[in-house]
């Protein structure tokens, strides 16, 4: 199985994935970047309440580089305090 390393991207902050994990396929690697990226994208909501913009990412490599990026963007417009 190939290691893939997991970046988390937060605005222009970037934490690099120092062990990586071994996955068999592009696609359990797909998987686990969303799934990831769904958990940050809650974690941000619950700590921030004053409806700010987020703009998150994981960007996946491998040992050759760059395999695949998944992005999330959500902004809350609060119309009454």
């Amino acid at each position: 199985m190939r290691r893939y390393y997991f970046d988390l991207r937060e605005g222009d902050d970037l934490a690099p994935d120092e062990e990586g994990l071994e996955l068999p396929s592009i696609e359990r690697v797909q998987e686990e970047a969303a799934r990831s990226l769904a958990d940050m994208a809650r974690d941000a909501v619950r700590r921030d309440h004053n409806g700010a913009d987020h703009r998150m990412s994981i960007e996946v490599r491998d040992d050759d580089g760059p395999v695949l990026q998944v992005r999330f963007t959500f902004e809350i417009d609060r119309h009454r305090h």
